[in-house]
């Protein structure tokens, strides 16, 4: 959910598709997307509980089981060269972007697999692939503006939610520890991590409540801002994650590489760095 417009690359041999932000919670370039829901029959996890392997559908008629810990929902596009990281290329190939993508949304499932939670869910627009590790329920996003998929992952959920996209490769359990720890939602309502372009790429509601997230303007340069003033607005107790800076740009990855070199994100760019220096 950063300020710019969310990833989608588009190569000539790639299915045309609407370029929906790619995952996270509102960047401008459209990265991360939202949809989230489960607790129905026949949803598989990626490790193939109980069914052959990830069940993908549309639509959000599910609604996210009642257990302890928070719900962690994770919204992606499937990497596919043309439809993500369309702002990589150039100087990077529609391939070359898509695999930045794949590592930055790898990078983002481990580290959430690390994470205690009552359950993992990745919102995906798109099919899953050999990047999806398991321990994931995987539902379909729905349609419409990014706000109403995020509003409409938060309403498949009941309790304690904490919503992020696949845009922050460099994020990590102790970032979102504050979120997730014991006590965690003691006198607070929300949590709210901003992004560097002025997204955010973090939000947490200990009530999901569709209503905070319609109507807020995304893939602005104040979308983040306004996403926390409809959160103070309606009342709620907010508490801050760190801010974190979305992969959007070529300046982008080098800097999350920066902060995050031992990473598949990091690797990969340092790979396809090496490449364009051979050419």
């Amino acid at each position: 959910m950063s300020a710019a417009p969310h990833e989608g690359a588009h190569e000539a041999a790639a299915p045309s598709a609407p370029d929906r932000p790619d995952s996270g919670p509102g960047t401008a370039d459209g990265s991360p997307d939202a949809g989230i829901a489960d607790g129905c029959p026949g949803t598989d996890t990626a490790d193939g509980r109980p069914g052959a392997g990830p069940d993908v559908r549309t639509g959000l008629g599910f609604r996210a089981a009642q257990g302890d810990g928070t719900t962690l929902l994770i919204i992606a596009k499937e990497p596919v060269p043309g439809r993500v990281k369309t702002r990589l290329t150039p100087p990077y190939t529609p391939a070359e972007a898509a695999a930045l993508a794949e590592a930055s949304l790898a990078d983002t499932l481990h580290a959430v697999l690390a994470m205690p939670a009552g359950r993992r869910v990745l919102v995906l627009d798109g099919q899953p692939g050999p990047w999806l590790p398991p321990g994931f329920e995987v539902v379909g996003q729905c349609d419409g503006g990014l706000d109403e998929r995020l509003a409409a992952a938060f309403a498949a959920c009941r309790g304690a939610t904490l919503l992020i996209g696949m845009d922050t490769p460099q994020v990590t359990p102790a970032l979102l520890a504050p979120a997730l720890s014991p006590g965690s939602w003691h006198d607070c309502d929300a949590w709210f991590g901003p992004a560097a372009d002025g997204g955010f790429w973090a939000l947490g509601l200990a009530e999901p409540d569709p209503e905070l997230l319609r109507g807020v303007p995304m893939s602005t340069a104040t979308t983040g801002a306004a996403q926390r003033r409809r959160l103070t607005d309606a009342g709620l107790r907010v508490r801050d994650l760190p801010m974190l800076r979305d992969v959007d740009t070529a300046e982008d990855a080098v800097r999350v590489a920066a902060d995050a070199p031992g990473g598949r994100f990091a690797r990969t760019l340092a790979r396809l760095s090496s490449r364009a220096t051979v050419r």
